[in-house]
């Protein structure tokens, strides 16, 4: 159970940010005793391999928080976020760390079962995070988008911690996400609704 939070929480967090789980994932393993990754993983807390996933990381922080281009980048994540959480799954729920100090053999038998995981929890958060966006830049003129991001980026790293430390808090971050979720999709059908209704007033124009 433990494995399946520890995996699950890095792979959502992965959704929010791609880099984050992985960074904290090779610098807890190299310049910590929390983290130890097992020898198919180990590649995650090399220096330059660290070094590259730093690099990627500010480069992901800056241009989401930049009102238009946030959506590039979005399209552009849509492939690398589900890749980061499979690796992050799959490299979370093998490692031995303060939580989990037996991972359970069935992961190591099909290792391609929590990769796969993995890139289907983070890629359906990514796509409700970029679902999200765009009705915050409406609504907010674009202002909102550094904010949001800046909470988004929050949210993975302690989604993070939370699955190597203490993964039963996982639970909580699945609630919210799950309730966030609820709350995009209602706001995005009244939207729709709305479009739709002023299509149909007499002398209206239609909406794009």
């Amino acid at each position: 159970m433990l494995e399946l939070l520890t995996g699950a929480g890095l792979a959502l967090a992965a959704g929010l940010n791609a880099w984050i789980p992985l960074v904290l994932l090779g610098a807890l393993d190299r310049f910590t005793g929390l983290v130890e990754l097992p020898a198919g993983w180990a590649w995650l807390s090399n220096e330059w391999v660290l070094l590259i996933l730093v690099v990627l990381l500010v480069a992901e922080v800056i241009a989401d928080k930049i009102p238009g281009f946030d959506h590039v980048n979005d399209v552009i994540q849509t492939v690398v976020r589900p890749t980061a959480g499979g690796l992050a799954f799959g490299s979370g729920t093998t490692a031995t760390t303060v939580a989990v100090t037996d991972p359970a053999a069935f992961f190591a038998s099909d290792q391609w079962v929590p990769v796969a995981i993995g890139a289907a929890l983070a890629l359906a958060v990514h796509l409700l995070k970029a679902a999200a966006r765009p009705v915050v830049n409406a609504a907010t003129f674009g202002l909102g988008a550094p904010v949001v991001s800046a909470a988004e980026d929050a949210s993975s790293v302690a989604l993070s911690f939370a699955a190597l430390l203490v993964p039963l808090l996982v639970i909580v971050g699945i609630v919210v996400i799950v309730l966030v979720a609820i709350r995009v999709i209602r706001r995005r059908r009244r939207r729709r609704a709305e479009r739709d209704a002023a299509a149909r007033s007499p002398g209206s124009e239609p909406v794009a």
